[in-house]
């Protein structure tokens, strides 16, 4: 479990910078370099990452169990995901639905994680994405408080809204029948 605790907390710190001093970030990047904060930055976050994984799947293996929740809310989970991938798509395809949810990043965390949160109640499960709702929910706050960095994307356009829900179902797809389980080692089907 301290190989997984090293990895929620370094990956989380890693991308907490932002939200709990900005100006420092800004101050650091400048001063080393957009360049070089950006491979220190990836560095880091890979590193914690790697652990968060490595250490996750330890865990799994010999899991403290917490609550055990009812099937029913398998079905409920699948429901909720159908809401992520599209709303991460919109991120890189702005368009009506990134100006109405503002932050379609941390809204799709928010829902993975919590969704998730019904149907997994091992210790390392709650951790994990109880660490990312936390994350997303802070990270939602702040951006009430400092400013929006351009995020690498598409121009915006009338038809980009249609493009992140048709890419968004086409991953959430994927990532059903097959990618889930290939990544996690939990089919979902």
């Amino acid at each position: 479990m301290s190989l997984f605790i090293t990895g929620l907390i370094l990956f989380f710190v890693v991308h907490s910078i932002s939200i709990i001093n900005v100006g420092w970030r800004d101050a650091i990047a400048e001063r080393l370099g957009t360049g070089t904060w950006r491979v220190i930055y990836s560095l880091a976050s890979l590193a914690g990452l790697v652990l968060l994984i490595w250490g996750y799947g330890i865990a799994r293996a010999d899991p403290v169990i917490l609550y055990s929740p009812p099937a029913w809310l398998f079905y409920v989970n699948f429901i909720l995901m159908l809401f992520v991938f599209p709303l991460f798509m919109a991120s890189l395809l702005p368009g009506r639905i990134k100006t109405a949810v503002k932050h379609p990043v941390f809204a799709s965390v928010k829902i993975w994680a919590f969704a998730h949160l019904l149907t997994n109640g091992a210790l390392a499960d709650v951790l994990l994405f109880g660490c990312f709702l936390a994350w997303a929910v802070a990270g939602r706050i702040s951006m009430k408080h400092r400013r929006n960095r351009p995020v690498p994307g598409f121009p915006e356009g009338p038809a980009n809204d249609l493009l992140a829900v048709v890419s968004g179902l086409l991953l959430y797809l994927l990532f059903v029948m097959v990618l889930h389980d290939w990544m996690t080692g939990v089919k979902v089907m």
